[in-house]
């Protein structure tokens, strides 16, 4: 989240025209709120757009701007939403797709699979025909013959929109697989000897199954060493065993403390060992291969939201 605005409510509370005694008091307390705010901000490495005293019953400073109240002279909350800037496409990084439906077409048979489509959102960099692509988890390589948009208009496609992709080969994917751009295989490394063995190529993008993580757990039965979830990154689900807890978070001060088990509501560091390698980059440089989601194998309730680090 690149943009983010504090709003103070509830402050008019603080002061009645009734009482004399009160004036003041609303300034007061967003002046130590703000100053909080900010040391807890700077801490947390976070980059605070604004801090805005707001009142929702009265609608100050929540369309227009209320000159003076509190203390504040700045823009409405409105304002400031409406100026800030928004988030760029990851299209700065190579090509990475999660496939969410295979389009096959009546041509298909049990012994041609004839044309399909791969379609779902391209997630970083782009979509372009000539591109050559490893296939996760397979391991296997093949060429993007045709990009068609979400309207079926043929061309290149960005990250943040659908796309659907025809390989120039018959591969096999299904949904949950990637996609990932990989780069030429230098000119000295023979070539496979049948078209079916994967094409030894490089990726900038090296699939990993141990993954440092920071989770927010939400479910009531604690996170523990040893226990096994079901992680859920793009489409693909797979097994994932909890190696370690680092240690857990305090919300207030942001202090690192040692611990056994996150209880609901728990922020922490953990290690996670997955059965199989996920096409994951730290959240930082993509929100939608930095994250997964950890279920639980019995109730199915989702347990815990989980950022790459």
């Amino acid at each position: 989240v690149n943009s983010i605005v504090f709003t103070v409510n509830k402050l008019d509370a603080l002061e009645d025209t009734a009482k004399p005694e009160t004036a003041g008091q609303a300034a007061l307390a967003f002046a130590n709120i703000s100053h909080a705010l900010a040391a807890f901000a700077q801490a947390a490495g976070i980059e605070v757009a604004a801090i805005v005293p707001i009142s929702a019953l009265k609608g100050h400073n929540v369309v227009e701007a209320a000159e003076g109240w509190c203390g504040y002279s700045g823009p409405s909350l409105l304002d400031i939403l409406e100026l800030l800037p928004v988030t760029p496409a990851d299209t700065g990084l190579p090509l990475a797709f999660p496939v969410q439906w295979v389009e096959k077409f009546s041509s298909s048979s049990d012994t041609s699979q004839g044309r399909r489509v791969f379609w779902g959102r391209v997630a970083t960099g782009f979509a372009r025909v000539g591109q050559t692509v490893k296939l996760l988890p397979s391991g296997q390589s093949a060429s993007i013959a045709q990009v068609l948009g979400h309207t079926r208009q043929p061309g290149a496609v960005a990250a943040g929109h659908s796309a659907g992709i025809v390989l120039d080969r018959e591969v096999d994917v299904s949904r949950g697989d990637w996609l990932l751009a990989v780069e030429p295989a230098p000119a000295d490394t023979p070539m496979a000897e049948d078209d079916f063995d994967t094409v030894p190529a490089s990726t900038s993008l090296a699939p990993s199954r141990e993954l440092k993580v920071t989770v927010a757990w939400m479910d009531d039965e604690p996170l523990v060493a040893g226990r096994v979830y079901w992680a859920l990154h793009g489409h693909r689900w797979v097994k994932a065993r909890v190696k370690r807890i680092v240690h857990k978070l305090d919300i207030n001060t942001l202090a690192e403390e040692e611990a056994t088990a996150l209880a609901a509501n728990a922020i922490g560091h953990v290690e996670l060992l997955l059965q199989e390698p996920i096409a994951a980059r730290p959240f930082s440089q993509s929100r939608v291969l930095g994250a997964l989601v950890l279920v639980d194998t019995a109730s199915h309730k989702t347990s815990g939201a989980v950022l790459i680090n």
